[in-house]
């Protein structure tokens, strides 16, 4: 009998070219089914993601299901997966649901953070998980323009050019804001869903409200415009965390 399996898992997504399996390149999802093909004797077993993160992106949250007839208990499901997945990867928690979840549909909300290094000099040993700035931040408008992102908007200007979703692009935003401690930023924000890149653009533009190049009302005219070219430049990947999936 089939039962229907939750996994919560974290990646440092350094050395992957994404979640999504690719022809002849290392992705997270063909290191999960790997491990779970190992376990079921050579058999196939697909696992469905609650999204897709892109090459370099990490995760502390992410989700993902299977359906599996094996019968091991929910608690040894992660010891197992993490004797043979890899390093970069750690299933943090397996348990059973019922027939009707799924880690994609049935995602109520999202929590994205993005990690900025703001002092003069870059460190090295963080370089794949921070994005390095050396001017100065203006946070207190980093923050109002954050606070305008707030609400059920059209995020068609903060969505890639390459983005391959139709029809609307109209997402909830529930919180979002950025703090800094010690020369470090985060910013975090939780929404119903995200487009492709929306959070790293939006950390491109909230940016460049810092360095004074736009100002933070002008994010209100940027939604309002529904253009990519009205907003800034998309943020390396490297500074992107997918934090949280909630149900």
């Amino acid at each position: 009998m089939n039962k229907r399996l939750k996994c919560v898992l974290a990646y440092d997504g350094t050395l992957f070219s994404g979640f999504q399996i690719q022809p002849n390149n290392r992705t997270v999802q063909q290191e999960v089914e790997h491990a779970l093909q190992k376990i079921h004797k050579g058999e196939l077993v697909r696992v469905s993601a609650s999204g897709r993160t892109d090459k370099g992106v990490h995760a502390v949250g992410q989700v993902l299901h299977f359906d599996s007839t094996l019968q091991i208990p929910n608690d040894r499901w992660a010891q197992a997966l993490n004797s043979i997945l890899p390093d970069d990867v750690f299933v943090k928690s397996v348990e059973e649901m019922d027939d009707h979840f799924h880690a994609r549909y049935s995602v109520q909300g999202k929590e994205y953070r993005y990690k900025i290094l703001n002092r003069s000099t870059p460190d090295i040993f963080r370089r794949n998980y921070r994005w390095h700035i050396s001017e100065p931040l203006d946070i207190e408008a980093m923050q109002y323009a954050c606070s305008l992102f707030v609400g059920t908007h059209d995020f068609t200007t903060f969505s890639s050019a390459k983005a391959t979703v139709r029809g609307e692009k109209v997402r909830t935003i529930y919180e979002c804001n950025v703090k800094k401690v010690e020369g470090e930023i985060t910013f975090r924000v939780r929404g119903s869903g995200f487009l492709y890149n929306m959070v790293r653009i939006m950390v491109g533009t909230i940016v460049e409200v810092g360095k004074g190049i736009k100002q933070p009302t002008d994010i209100t005219d940027m939604i309002k415009g529904q253009d990519r070219s009205l907003a800034g430049k998309t943020a390396p990947a490297q500074g992107l965390y997918l934090w949280e999936v909630t149900y």
